[in-house]
């Protein structure tokens, strides 16, 4: 195998196992969602927040949701998954027995 195969083959598992990072899609949600109860709170009417006992509790779970999002999506970008090496005794040219 030459090493152009090498680099080819290391990208796509590289790219493969950064499509599953469940860090990222968890962050992304969170972070969306922050930003539109974020946003949505700023709507909120005097009756509204009477009901929440006078929180604003869009607004702070807005800020709570949208940092942990961010959290998440640091700790991605931080701690990236380093696909597992390949085991040298496991060939994928053995015949598979039945």
């Amino acid at each position: 195998m030459s090493s152009k195969e090498s680099t080819t083959s290391k990208t796509v598992v590289s790219a493969a196992s950064k499509l599953f990072d469940l860090r990222l899609l968890i962050g992304g949600l969170f972070t969306f969602y922050g930003v539109v109860l974020t946003i949505y709170s700023f709507f909120d009417s005097p009756a509204e927040i009477a009901k929440a006992a006078g929180i604003h509790i869009n607004l702070w779970l807005g800020i709570g949701m949208l940092i942990l999002g961010l959290l998440f999506l640091l700790w991605a970008r931080l701690g990236p998954i380093a696909p597992p090496e390949p085991n040298p005794t496991d060939r994928g040219d053995r015949p598979v027995h039945h």
